[in-house]
């Protein structure tokens, strides 16, 4: 596909407040603010450092922007807020990969989104949820959220610990639906399935495993020891590719090397045939390459 055949859109900016639990004093700082789209599609080069193969795009850990709040210390794999990269905007229809640090008590305050699907991930410590729709909530690392925010949601996000960080990947993509009702749900996993396997966390269909979202997309997580090798056969190997982001230790996928929090998008394949460098933590996020 070339660029003069991308699909062009935008998206509003959605502001966000940051605020700390004790005092419960907001003040808007743009964080977490998307700010108008020029293209969805294809948004990015292919990784021209592979000899490998031309249908992948790289992204190291050390190239992802950075913005350190002193409150929230985050890493944007994509364009977000004030990091702006136009070569990454977004992966076919994954908008967001956020890893991000929230110190203790301190957090996201109230604030809207509307037609975005949002899936939290976290790693470590215990992030509290409050929404317009009447949920209260804890989410631990082992546990996965997931909001369709539709015609509009507001929520906040919190450490509910006092003495150390939290840490979790926020994730967001565009939906197939517009102006769907808004939905909130969190599971936790069986964590002994991950183990030396891909275990499917997220899905199009309400009744797989995982939660749900309004995209045809599946989200797989799993906790390889080292000289362990699995492979991932693509649902949709037509209109879909695979962005791989590596949590923890070493991966091979498809012949490239891969470290700690780096990020490959691969398209045009059937499978990808994956190895363990290293004991890793891997996620693999199936989505559709454009709207």
């Amino acid at each position: 596909m070339q660029r003069k055949d991308f699909l062009k859109t935008g998206l509003f900016g959605v502001g966000i407040f940051a605020a700390s639990k004790a005092v419960g004093n907001l003040a808007q700082n743009g964080i977490d603010e998307l700010k108008p789209l020029d293209i969805l599609g294809f948004n990015h080069l292919p990784n021209t450092e592979s000899n490998i193969m031309a249908n992948t795009v790289l992204h190291k850990a050390g190239t992802r922007g950075h913005a350190n709040h002193g409150w929230l210390d985050s890493h944007h794999t994509f364009s977000f807020a004030n990091y702006y990269n136009p070569e990454r905007m977004h992966f076919g229809v994954l908008r967001v990969l956020n890893d991000d640090i929230v110190a203790p008590g301190r957090g996201f305050g109230t604030h809207p989104h509307d037609n975005m699907e949002i899936i939290s991930i976290p790693l470590s410590g215990d992030l509290e949820h409050k929404d317009s729709m009447s949920n209260t909530a804890v989410i631990r690392q082992g546990d996965i959220q997931v909001m369709s925010a539709g015609t509009g949601i507001q929520h906040s996000e919190f450490n509910k610990n006092k003495d150390k960080d939290v840490r979790f990947l926020q994730i967001w993509l565009f939906p197939n639906k517009r102006a769907v009702t808004p939905r909130y749900d969190q599971i936790s996993l069986d964590t002994a399935k991950l183990k030396n396997q891909l275990l499917q966390i997220l899905s199009p269909n309400a009744d797989d495993d995982g939660v749900w979202i309004h995209q045809d997309a599946w989200f797989h997580l799993g906790h390889l020891d080292k000289d362990t090798k699995v492979y991932y056969a693509l649902k949709n190997k037509e209109k879909n590719g695979v962005y791989a982001f590596v949590i923890e230790g070493d991966v091979t996928i498809n012949g490239q090397a891969l470290n700690r929090r780096d990020g490959l998008g691969i398209w045009n394949v059937d499978k990808l045939d994956i190895s363990a460098d290293s004991n890793a933590q891997l996620l693999l996020m199936e989505v559709p390459m454009t709207l």
